[in-house]
């Protein structure tokens, strides 16, 4: 069973079609038991952010070609595992949030009122 709620308790909206982010690649944070790793908050990335995750042994800036990844820029959106953005957070570099494409499982390790500190609206128009 996939979640699919975002964190005000209403259909999660999608975070990003290009790249094509989530653990189910159907461009929402959805998770479910399947999902070790929660990849539940919609971000949008920046340069900080992808150094710190290339220095915690999480490089999502290099392409993959094998996997047909191309790599997130700063400006993508992408679903981002909830622990690495509460990581982020504690180091002081964590990337804005989509609130509205983020997954309501968050809330069980990162409180609202800090997501919503980093609040942004979507890029994508529309999903």
């Amino acid at each position: 069973m996939t979640h699919k709620l975002n964190v005000f308790g209403k259909p999660l909206t999608p975070c990003s079609m290009n790249p094509l982010t989530g653990f189910y690649r159907d461009g929402c944070c959805s998770t479910g038991e399947e999902d070790l790793g929660m990849h539940t908050v919609c971000i949008r990335a920046n340069w900080e952010f992808l150094e710190f995750s290339k220095r915690k042994g999480n490089d999502l800036s290099t392409p993959r070609p094998e996997y047909q990844f191309a790599g997130v820029r700063p400006g993508d959106q992408w679903c981002l595992c909830a622990m690495r953005w509460k990581e982020a957070w504690e180091a002081g570099c964590a990337p804005a949030v989509i609130l509205e494409a983020t997954n309501q499982d968050v809330l069980k390790y990162i409180p609202f009122e800090v997501l919503l500190e980093f609040k942004v609206e979507s890029m994508e128009a529309g999903g």
